[in-house]
């Protein structure tokens, strides 16, 4: 614990046990002692504007992100250039666990909109957990919950079809809102339907017609960006059985 003691923490702005995304990230269910001891290593990064990178495919992976405000998402890249985003990561939400195998990240994560993130050094994620029963059991929570929506994500784009994909999607937004105690039925979209598209594996004008079509059934209320829920019920129904729950 000795090693930590040099580091100074007065510059944070929002320090672990005042955040109101603490329960969401790598804080989850720590005691106060726990969570100064997180506050002395976790640093927080200048701002990302939009399609600012956090860090690119090769990189040295050197840390573990929680994105504080904002939402960024990750992209992985063919050998011919061929784009494919794996992740919309949202405030309170994990990235750069892909830098865990080899030591150097496998995808790209860029911001979508302004947004901030906590960084936790690798080189001090050891000691923690030796220090902090309570950070290991949280990192193997984190590790399941990667492989939960990886399993997730290959249902999505290989059993659905394009109707169930969109509704699986508004819908897992919709619980992750619920998660932060915002409100689930009504929020915007960071994400542009472009990336939409690439992220379920389809064509953008299916995404348009889609969108179109759940409002024209008064499904959703869709105003540029901005998503209202009008009908959960008629939204659940639409995946069925495939949503795996």
């Amino acid at each position: 614990m000795s090693t930590l003691k040099h580091i100074d923490i007065n510059h944070f702005k929002v320090r672990c046990k005042d955040c109101s995304l603490r329960e969401l990230c790598f804080t989850h269910g720590m005691n106060e002692e726990d969570l100064n001891s997180m506050d002395a290593v976790v640093e927080q990064t200048r701002p990302l504007h939009k399609s600012d990178y956090l860090y690119r495919d090769g990189d040295k992976a050197t840390a573990i992100y929680a994105v504080r405000s904002g939402c960024v998402k990750t992209v992985t890249e063919s050998a011919n250039g061929d784009e494919q985003i794996v992740g919309f990561h949202l405030a309170g939400e994990l990235l750069g666990l892909d830098g865990f195998s080899e030591g150097i990240h496998t995808c790209n994560a860029l911001a979508l909109e302004t947004s901030s993130v906590c960084e936790l050094p690798l080189d001090q994620l050891e000691e923690l957990c030796r220090m902090m029963p309570g950070l290991q059991k949280q990192m193997r929570r984190i590790m399941g919950k990667e492989v939960t929506a990886e399993h997730k994500q290959l249902l999505l784009l290989g059993k659905m079809s394009s109707e169930e994909r969109l509704a699986s999607f508004i819908l897992s937004l919709s619980a992750r809102m619920q998660e932060r105690n915002w409100k689930v039925d009504e929020f915007n979209l960071s994400m542009p339907r472009q990336d939409i598209a690439n992220y379920l594996g389809m064509a953008v004008e299916t995404v348009s017609r889609l969108f179109a079509s759940f409002q024209h059934d008064e499904i959703i209320a869709v105003d540029r960006r901005h998503i209202t829920i009008r009908d959960m019920d008629r939204l659940k129904s639409i995946v069925g059985d495939c949503s795996g729950s």
